[in-house]
């Protein structure tokens, strides 16, 4: 069996694949890969289903020896990666000889970069998933992000190597974007057309204290009617909920499953992918879609996900 040696971490790497979906009801949210459509590409450059396991890496890349060599794939941000001192390509798949070294250093673009390889990495499931759930410390390898050391199995792939390429045009259509789309949230008669109106037009920038369990934004704050309470209930991926103070925070993969905040709007599906690389001090802005509008651009994307000239041979 061969493995990944880690012989520096990066920032926080983990284990992830697509999370564990339908554990909401019992308080755990489906955690997964942060930018999903990044590591399903990465997992089919290699020839792997697109659900498993790979790397996740935030702002600054790991050092990992392959000491039986690999077919891996690099995706999403650039993090100036190189192997044995050679520039290793995004977007494409790439054979490591026994005993190289893949180098990754500080982010270039955006906030992750996905590292897949063929056969996937090996860790014990947590309710279905290898996803680490980094909060709770469970899932992944050891509940935690990677640290010096760790020797991470690799299953088993009897494929040979061919040379894949994700097409450019795809990429393009994929590529990160500022103004994220966004469907009214459920609470949105509590805001005021002028509360709304600033929502919509203002400019926000993701804070500091950013995490996998939501973005907290800084930017013009929103106001809510006065005196109206709400119970607490059930929220969803990408839910945008304004707090007390007016700054709202955008809940992502490790959120909590229940809130008692009002919320403004939602991240459609066809966007999700673009929040997990937004950066802190980014800045981003919101336009309003219908949900008619959110279903087509799902349904658009997932068509070309699933078209046979995404990926040259």
């Amino acid at each position: 069996m061969s493995v990944i040696q880690v012989q520096a971490p990066g920032l926080l790497t983990t284990v992830q694949d697509l999370g564990r979906e339908g554990f909401g009801p019992l308080g755990v949210s489906p955690s997964g890969a942060a930018d999903p459509i990044s590591l399903r590409l990465g997992n089919r450059l290699v020839g792997n289903a697109e659900s498993a396991a790979g790397l996740e890496m935030m702002l600054l890349g790991g050092t990992f020896l392959f000491p039986e060599g690999a077919i891996l794939s690099l995706t999403g941000s650039d993090f100036g990666a190189t192997l044995d001192d050679v520039t290793v390509d995004l977007w494409t798949s790439v054979e490591v000889r026994p005993g190289q070294t893949l180098r990754l250093g500080p982010t270039r673009s955006g906030a992750r970069c996905y590292l897949c390889v063929q056969g996937g990495v090996i860790v014990k499931p947590f309710l279905g998933s290898a996803s680490t759930h980094i909060l709770t410390g469970l899932g992944g390898f050891e509940g935690r992000s990677l640290r010096k050391g760790d020797v991470l199995p690799i299953a088993s792939a009897i494929r040979s190597f061919r040379k894949r390429t994700i097409a450019p045009k795809a990429l393009e259509h994929l590529s990160l974007r500022k103004v994220l789309r966004v469907t009214p949230g459920p609470q949105i008669d509590w805001f005021s057309e002028s509360s709304l109106r600033s929502f919509y037009e203002g400019t926000y920038r993701v804070g500091e204290q950013s995490n996998r369990m939501g973005l907290r934004l800084e930017g013009a704050s929103v106001s809510q009617h006065s005196g109206r309470q709400m119970i607490t209930e059930g929220v969803s991926l990408g839910a945008i909920q304004v707090p007390p103070g007016g700054s709202p925070i955008i809940l992502f993969v490790e959120q909590q499953t229940t809130g008692g905040y009002p919320k403004i709007a939602n991240v459609i599906s066809a966007d999700l992918h673009r929040v997990g690389q937004l950066r802190p001090r980014d800045e981003i802005r919101f336009e309003q879609v219908t949900l008619e509008t959110a279903r087509s651009l799902l349904i658009e994307q997932e068509k070309l996900l699933a078209s046979g000239e995404l990926i040259f041979q």
